[in-house]
């Protein structure tokens, strides 16, 4: 994306993308993308904390473990739904309890991860496309459909 933005001349000022604690074990956003961003100074909007709930569906994380991963990152913002008044409430803990994460705490969260996240079923937006809608409409890219199947594969 960012040497497709390069080539055309276009200058980027955030970008939204996936960062959570299952992240840095499949097809990192963190790893590939985070430093890029920051060296950049590029604007991160960090989404799907908790992948829509799916992460908390793997019992290995809780809510509060996702939302304070998240907010350790170099981040302009972490995007976390509020859909509830318990949300509310969770998010107000979170923003309350937060602090700097030693490396010691954050190597435990990863390792505690590993192995679950190795795959990315937890993480359902990277490996099929029924988050994507540019994946039924190729036309938005300017691509034809095939070579937009193609680019998703890689």
């Amino acid at each position: 994306m960012l040497d497709v933005a390069d080539q055309a001349g276009f200058t980027f000022d955030t970008v939204q993308m996936p960062l959570n604690i299952m992240d840095p074990h499949y097809r990192s956003f963190e790893r590939l993308v985070l430093p890029e961003l920051v060296k950049r100074d590029i604007g991160v909007l960090g989404m799907k904390s908790m992948a829509n709930g799916v992460i908390l569906k793997s019992g290995v994380v809780t809510a509060i473990e996702c939302l304070h991963y998240a907010l350790s990152l170099p981040t302009s913002v972490v995007i976390t739904g509020i859909d509830s008044l318990e949300r509310l409430e969770q998010a107000f803990h979170v923003a309350r309890t937060l602090r700097p994460m030693p490396e010691a705490q954050r190597g435990a969260l990863l390792a505690k991860t590993a192995r679950t996240a190795s795959r990315g079923e937890f993480e359902p937006f990277k490996t099929t496309s029924i988050f994507d809608a540019t994946a039924s409409n190729p036309a938005w890219l300017g691509e034809e459909p095939e070579r937009v199947r193609q680019l998703m594969l890689e």
